[in-house]
């Protein structure tokens, strides 16, 4: 990615130069044309049918048929003249045969969709104005007839360097405008597609297809052709693409390209040259039609900036190239567009036989609460004197090893990272078997952790975690990422010896088919231990060590869990009544000393002492979290204890810490039981909750079940805010200390009002959608 601002001014680079002669050169020889010849000349039907009448300077042509096909030995129009097509919603192809170019110099109209294919090149003159109601196609390639009529998505081939040019203006209200060449394809006029996509393609065969979102011109062989923007754009979408060749996209002038969206299409805008080349200047911005950032996707083998700009406005700016090295014009294209507000991602892919490397070379620095990232498939290296800097609320994410293969890939900052003054994050990732050199780094003396968030510095550095040979190296306070999902064998056995007192940020993948859990994961997170941003699925454990708490994620938690969901079982150990009981078993945490915050569990939990659907024994605090699955109490008949009692509880076995804004909905079941739908014992304090699942119970031997709603046995404090659902529970009790009126019925758990001082507004911890039979957690619907 480099910078050539220094050599040309925006409108002045040797080779745009050329295009233009080269499109002023096509406009002078094709006006003579227009005005010798002032309609289309020699046209018929070929397929479909319909009547051509002219009048003077006007053609008028009414097709009959849903869709025709017309063969013209020549189609200019001069100016002042008219052509119009009454083609209802239909679409009509026009072919020119003959040797000429077409220019419009005068109006072109149909009520449907336009397609005009002249090998020869078409010209749309500064008097020409081209108006449909449905998609409009000016085409130097061509298509056989029998794929047109039959509709949907269809070829176009050819190669004849023939050029597609627009200075006048373009228009279709409901459809698309596609303008394509083999050769060249420039616009200096306005095109306008409100509905639709507007897409400028220099390609020797594309594949033209019907989509409601999406582009939907398709690049199927490049040949190194052009495309020249310098008018202005305004389109739902729009694409610029030359797969082997040049885009050069640039509006000054107060031109600009812009893509506003509708319902169907978000706010989109491909600059596309693939092995090519991109150049950028002056405005570009994509919005949603709900005012909100579209995105703009850049993808080059090289990229270059005109002085003049761009200024990128929309949500997000992806710019992928197979190595990127960030020079004077490119940073300052990023800082102005990062202090606009939009977001920007730089992706080097590592493709073309490219190391993959992405280098700061010039300083960037922008104001705001956008967010920098700079993903490579190899390094990232920020240079010597270079200063990236953010004063707002902006994140910085340097990330190497993009495609999580273990090769090295560093992180290198010869810099300075210059936080001192934002509160947002700098975040960087860099593979096991590479390095990381933090260079200087300032943070914000006043910065604070976001509220659920789980982290613990401003600025933080973390191996990725690729593989299980990966998972099972992790420990002691290292700070460590998920690079993508992990799917283990189903002989692995994996586990974190602790206590683990590092950060482990999942990233939002996944832990899969870990089938052969011993205990937990994590033997026990220290209480500088965090783990986040997590989910382990379709996974087995079982407290096979005598005396040890287990649950799927960790056995002992003193640190900080947040935003850890679990599927899958959990079993106790029946044999193990060495301290008198089985040690506790949660779906998701065994014992629980300190914080865990917006997580759930879907876990089938079993076990021969205390028993919680997300946590065995809790002394630490549950805020804002959940449980679905079904908890089984059991006692083993060959242990001589006939008459001990076992708990289980829906959310947690026995509580003596705090429990708020928390839910559980699964079954509670077994022998011998003190059962309750959300803890078996309380000591501590719950609050603002619920729970709706079935509890049910068997006496064995002498000892009969104890049941109820809420908590079976309660020494502590239930607040006047914790409900239970006494149809689907079977329980009229909510359990001692529960008022009888705070038990609902299935048509109350669907109100709001039924849950008296519980927020259900936009910023509220509840909601309820839509067919739902209970309140859910907002951040469940929000990923928040």
């Amino acid at each position: 990615m480099k910078s050539r601002s220094n050599r040309y001014r925006c409108a002045e680079p040797k080779l745009i130069s050329s295009l233009v002669r080269g499109a002023i050169a096509v406009l002078w020889g094709v006006v003579s044309i227009a005005h010798a010849q002032v309609l289309p000349s020699g046209g018929s039907f070929v397929a479909g049918s319909g009547t051509l009448q002219q009048n003077g300077r006007s053609l008028s042509i009414v097709q009959s048929t849903p869709r025709g096909i017309i063969e013209w030995n020549s189609f200019s129009i001069g100016k002042g003249a008219h052509v119009t097509f009454d083609n209802g919603n239909g679409a009509t192809l026009n072919r020119v045969t003959g040797s000429d170019v077409s220019s419009i110099l005068g109006t072109l109209s149909a009520t449907g969709s336009l397609y005009l294919i002249n090998p020869q090149g078409i010209v749309v003159g500064s008097s020409g104005v081209v108006s449909t109601g449905g998609r409009f196609v000016a085409s130097t390639l061509d298509t056989d007839n029998t794929s047109f009529m039959s509709g949907g998505q269809f070829a176009l081939i050819g190669v004849s360097g023939g050029k597609v040019v627009n200075l006048g203006k373009i228009g279709s209200t409901q459809g698309d405008v596609f303008l394509i060449a083999d050769a060249q394809v420039e616009n200096n006029g306005t095109i306008q597609a409100p509905n639709g996509t507007a897409e400028l393609v220099a390609a020797e065969a594309v594949l033209l297809q019907d989509a409601s979102s999406g582009k939907q011109v398709f690049v199927a062989l490049g040949d190194k052709g052009s495309v020249l923007n310098r008018g202005t754009i305004r389109a739902a979408q729009i694409s610029l693409q030359a797969a082997d060749g040049n885009v050069f996209a640039f509006s000054g002038n107060h031109a600009a390209l812009r893509a506003t969206g509708t319902a169907t299409r978000d706010g989109h805008i491909w600059l596309v040259a693939d092995t090519g080349h991109v150049r950028l200047g002056g405005r570009i911005e994509a919005k949603n039609a709900n005012g909100s950032g579209g995105t703009v996707d850049t993808a080059a083998g090289d990229l270059t900036f005109c002085r003049c700009g761009p200024t990128v406005l929309a949500g997000v700016w992806n710019v992928s190239m197979p190595s990127a090295t960030i020079g004077a014009g490119a940073a300052q294209a990023f800082s102005r567009s990062l202090s606009k507000g939009t977001n920007v991602s730089v992706l080097a892919t590592g493709a073309q036989g490219a190391a993959g490397d992405i280098e700061v070379a010039s300083a960037i620095g922008w104001k705001g609460a956008a967010s920098f990232t700079l993903t490579a498939s190899h390094n990232v290296t920020v240079d010597k004197g270079v200063t990236i800097k953010n004063k707002g609320t902006g994140n910085l994410a340097l990330r190497a090893d993009a495609g999580a293969i273990d090769n090295g890939g560093s992180i290198v900052n010869n810099g300075t990272l210059d936080w001192s003054k934002s509160t947002g994050l700098v975040t960087a990732y860099y593979d096991e078997k590479g390095t990381y050199t933090a260079g200087a780094q300032l943070a914000n003396a006043a910065w604070r952790a976001p509220q659920y968030s789980g982290l613990k510095t401003q600025l933080s550095a973390y191996q990725w975690v690729n593989s299980m040979d990966d998972l099972n190296n992790v420990g002691g306070a290292g700070n460590y990422a998920l690079g993508k999902d992990i799917a283990l064998p189903y002989w692995a056995v994996v586990q974190i010896g602790g206590p683990f007192t590092g950060q482990f940020d999942g990233m939002g993948h996944t832990i899969s088919n870990a089938v052969d859990i011993i205990n937990a994961l994590f033997t026990t997170i220290g209480q500088d231990g965090v783990v986040r941003n997590l989910n382990i699925t379709n996974a087995g454990g079982s407290t096979l060590a005598k005396g040890v708490p287990g649950g799927l994620l960790a056995g002992d938690n003193q640190g900080t869990i947040a935003n850890v969901f679990a599927s899958g079982s959990m079993q106790g150990n029946l044999f193990d009544y060495s301290a008198g009981g089985a040690p506790p078993v949660g779906g998701l945490v065994g014992t629980n000393e300190g914080l865990i915050v917006r997580s759930g569990a879907n876990v089938q939990v079993s076990n021969a002492g205390l028993a919680g659907g997300l946590v065995g024994q809790n002394s630490g605090t549950i805020l804002q979290s959940y449980a679905t699955g079904g908890v089984s109490a059991l006692t083993n008949p060959y242990s001589g204890e006939t008459n001990r009692l076992v708990q289980a509880g829906g959310l947690v076995g026995a509580n003596s810490g705090t429990i708020a804004q928390s839910y559980a909905t699964g079954a509670v079941s077994g022998t011998s039981l003190e059962g309750g739908g959300l803890v078996a014992e309380n000591s501590g304090t719950i609050t603002q909750s619920f729970a709706s699942g079935n509890i049910s119970g068997v006496a064995q031997g002498s000892t009969a079940p104890t049941l109820a709603g809420i908590a079976a046995v309660n020494a502590g404090t239930i607040g006047s805010d914790v409900y239970w659902n006494k149809e689907t529970s079977g329980q009229a009790a909510g359990g001692p200390g529960v008022a009888a009126a705070n038990g609902l019925t299935s048509a109350q758990m669907t109100n709001p009002a039924s849950f008296a001082g519980w927020d259900f507004g936009p910023d509220g911890a509840w909601a309820i959608p839509s067919g739902a039979t209970n309140p859910v957690l907002q951040w469940q619907l929000s990923g928040d």
